[in-house]
């Protein structure tokens, strides 16, 4: 999750965690395997829909955030009140009526509608009662990030093609770039100078091997380079 705003006021942690699986092998595999603190809200798209997962996670005291999928079936058991700002349709609580849904997941759900700038409409679910409607929407766009991480991996990193096919050396490979993503990002949120990530890395390439502080470069990216120091030269003793 990203921006912290929505729960300003309140004690939350924000938790990171990275799994490689061969490509074949579907993320929710993994998510079923991953213990979550309570109170913790997780974010996810409708691949990730499990309503066996989401009992678990209930009775875990875990949140979570998604999209409906249009063939779930259910019926409306309270309509709550709808704000006047942020494109909120309806605010509905209800329960599951398909015979394998309900039977995997027996407890109420929160439907959420909203229509975008764009009049798209999206219909989220989640388990969370106490967040406004609007939060809710904020927290899924919040899942865009992850989106925008994978480019930045591809595009900037040139994680787009792997020099070895074998696991140990995607694996390297994998970890070496995100590493590198790390540091660069730090970088960029520590230096005073406005950079962009995409001109950060592309100047960062250029002045690799120019002799310069990197954090007045950072600072100050237009300046000229000091020169480098006249070397000293020695003299030979004649014997």
């Amino acid at each position: 999750m990203g921006d912290p705003a929505p729960f300003k006021g309140r004690a939350f942690r924000l938790e990171t965690a990275l799994v490689i699986t061969p490509g074949k092998r579907h993320e929710v595999t993994i998510a079923r395997q991953q213990r979550f603190a309570p109170h913790t809200i997780l974010v996810f798209d409708r691949g990730y829909v499990d309503f066996t997962w989401f009992a678990a996670l209930e009775a875990a005291n875990v949140f979570f955030v998604t999209r409906l999928k249009d063939s779930t079936v259910y019926e409306v058991v309270e309509r709550r009140p709808i704000p006047t700002r942020g494109g909120v349709i309806a605010d509905e609580w209800i329960m599951l009526t398909g015979t394998r849904a309900v039977k995997a997941y027996p407890h109420g759900l929160r439907r959420v509608e909203i229509e975008t700038a764009a009049g798209d409409r999206l219909v989220f679910l989640t388990n969370h009662l106490d967040l406004g409607a609007t939060t809710v929407a904020r927290i899924y766009k919040d899942r865009w990030q992850i989106e925008l991480f994978f480019k930045t991996l591809k595009q900037h990193l040139r994680v787009r093609t792997f020099v070895g096919t074998s696991a140990n050396a995607l694996h390297i490979q994998v970890w070496t770039a995100l590493i590198a993503l790390l540091i660069v990002k730090y970088l960029q949120v520590t230096a005073r100078f406005g950079w962009s990530f995409a001109n950060l890395v592309a100047l960062l390439r250029m002045n690799l091997f120019v002799y310069r502080d990197v954090w007045v470069w950072l600072n100050e990216p237009f300046t000229s380079p000091p020169l480098p120091p006249e070397p000293a030269q020695g003299t030979l003793a004649w014997v």
